[in-house]
């Protein structure tokens, strides 16, 4: 394969690609149907929802100037936010049989998708920068940590009304009680599918790699569930009338309260954020190293959800794990996205009967693993090789997100990491503001950065860099700088890589004048005394 000759676009790619994109898109299906409706289950939304919600990201939003790779649909790492949502919405004590706080939850989310548009619009997509990566790292591993304690008693059988209400802690705490009380048959379908879903990445044969592990699972699943003839409500995945239950359904009568807010601005700080992040990681993986519209794709994100809202679905997001399956099942273009919604629209034309077949305990396995893959312990040392404070912020987000919430989760590491600049040298007034000199010497840019380089004044040095002349010879010089985070350090190298791959010269000078906070070569640095 070529890797210059970039894939068409529009109609002209799809006569192109269909084939490729096509396969892609029913392999992703087999993926992404199972997941939607464990993600909308654990989120307290009918399970049908999450397919809605996915064939919304596949039949709709690749229309817009989305990223040609990304797969949209329902996430785990919204799970969190979902549940606490419907559950606020539901102590609200609005009438259930005139306001049904899922479809409250609904109005929540089309407000947010509303806000999501407009910063799309005022090309805010750049924002997601300033966040510090290991605050998010830790935001990330605190919702699978909830993500594994709150599907635990699924996946043991165990009746959900009993742990409803309970905190992370608590649930985790409970284990012991789970285990006791548990149901034999449904805990053995769902621990055999916990064991399938991590030994079957880890087979070399290149045919299972190109089989989704949540379809092993559901092969083997729900004819166990069958034979053991499980008879619980709890234990199969129900459907109802799929269709009769769509319609223009997202209520605003909470508008008024600040809980509706609150949820607004959780909805919109984690969906954007953690979308715009896989974007980022999803060009990195593109064998044709297309560069994304982060604010064309924020402007897609929210038509999606601005329509999922308004029919009963659930917001979504460009989901990580389908997203990097869809590169390695071979995609080219969007149309790869479009097709997983084709199929997921076939399944529920055609496929219902065979749906309510799927054991919870299945889905709940395949939760826990995604679970697993945000909260890895890979994830503790490789932040601990980048530094010991990088740690300290990354385990405070997950305490204080554990025991509270998302936004005080996030607000908290980042305090955090404000304390240990401040500690390091850096100024109060470098904080917020880029302090550089640019300087032209012939054909030679120099910017000398006189404050420090922080993820908190990073898009201030993110915007004099984006303005270069591509093909020219550039020197950021570091020599006078007082501190340079982790954040920073992470992009100034990205930046100096896809520079220079384009034909230019970047050069980052001066950090021999500093000491770095561990080994790593994106440590935090500090200037010598």
């Amino acid at each position: 394969m070529d890797l210059k000759i970039v894939p068409k676009t529009g109609l002209a790619g799809l006569k192109e690609n269909w084939k490729s994109d096509a396969l892609s898109g029913f392999l992703v299906f087999l993926l992404a149907l199972p997941l939607s409706l464990g993600i909308a289950k654990a989120s307290g939304f009918p399970p049908a929802m999450g397919v809605l919600t996915a064939m919304i990201g596949g039949l709709f939003v690749s229309f817009f100037k989305v990223s040609p790779l990304t797969i949209k649909g329902p996430a785990a790492g919204l799970i969190t936010v979902c549940a606490a949502a419907v559950a606020e919405m539901t102590s609200l004590n609005y009438d259930p049989a005139l306001h049904n706080p899922v479809y409250m939850v609904c109005g929540i989310i089309l407000v947010m998708a509303l806000i999501q548009i407009v910063f799309g619009f005022l090309k805010l997509g750049s924002l997601s920068d300033f966040f510090p990566h290991s605050a998010v790292h830790g935001m990330l591993a605190a919702i699978g940590i909830i993500i594994i304690a709150k599907q635990i008693p699924v996946l043991l059988g165990d009746d959900p009304g009993v742990y409803k209400g309970e905190t992370p802690f608590q649930l985790l705490a409970d284990i012991p009680k789970f285990v006791a009380e548990s149901h034999v048959h449904i805990a053995a379908i769902g621990l055999i599918s916990l064991i399938l879903m991590f030994a079957l990445p880890m087979l070399k044969s290149n045919f299972m790699k190109k089989v989704p592990s949540p379809m092993v699972v559901l092969l083997l699943a729900i004819p166990l569930g069958l034979y053991w003839q499980f008879k619980h409500d709890y234990s199969l995945v129900k459907i109802g009338d799929f269709w009769g239950n769509i319609g223009l359904n997202a209520d605003f009568v909470a508008i008024g309260t600040f809980p509706f807010w609150k949820y607004v601005f959780m909805f919109l700080f984690v969906n954007s954020l953690e979308s715009l992040l896989t974007v980022k990681a999803v060009d990195g993986l593109d064998p044709y190293k297309r560069e994304s519209s982060y604010n064309g794709d924020l402007i897609g994100l929210g038509a999606g959800n601005a329509l999922s809202g308004l029919l009963g679905g659930m917001p979504m997001i460009s989901e990580v794990v389908r997203s990097g399956s869809n590169v390695g099942f071979g995609a080219k273009t969007k149309w790869a996205n479009f097709f997983h919604g084709v199929f997921l629209l076939i399944a529920m034309l055609s496929m219902i009967p065979l749906i309510e077949m799927i054991p919870n305990a299945a889905l709940a396995a395949m939760l826990i693993f995604a679970g697993f893959r945000l909260a890895a312990p890979k994830s503790f040392v490789h932040t601990y090789n980048i530094g010991k404070e990088q740690l300290a912020i990354f385990l405070v987000t997950i305490f204080v997100t554990l025991a509270e919430d998302l936004l005080l989760g996030i607000a908290a590491g980042i305090l955090v990491k404000f304390m240990f600049h401040l500690y390091n040298g850096a100024s109060l007034k470098s904080l917020f503001k880029a302090q550089y000199e640019l300087l032209k010497n012939g054909e030679t840019t120099v910017i000398k950065v006189t404050g420090s380089a922080l993820f908190s004044n990073l898009l201030g040095y993110k915007k004099v860099l984006t303005k270069l002349e591509p093909k020219q010879h550039v020197i950021i010089d570091m020599s006078a700088t007082r501190l340079v985070d982790h954040s920073f350090m992470a992009f100034i190298h990205h930046f100096e890589h896809e520079y220079n791959a384009n034909g230019g010269s970047f050069l980052i000078a001066g950090l021999e004048n500093h000491t770095a906070l561990s080994n790593h070569p994106l440590a935090t640095r500090r200037k010598k005394n």
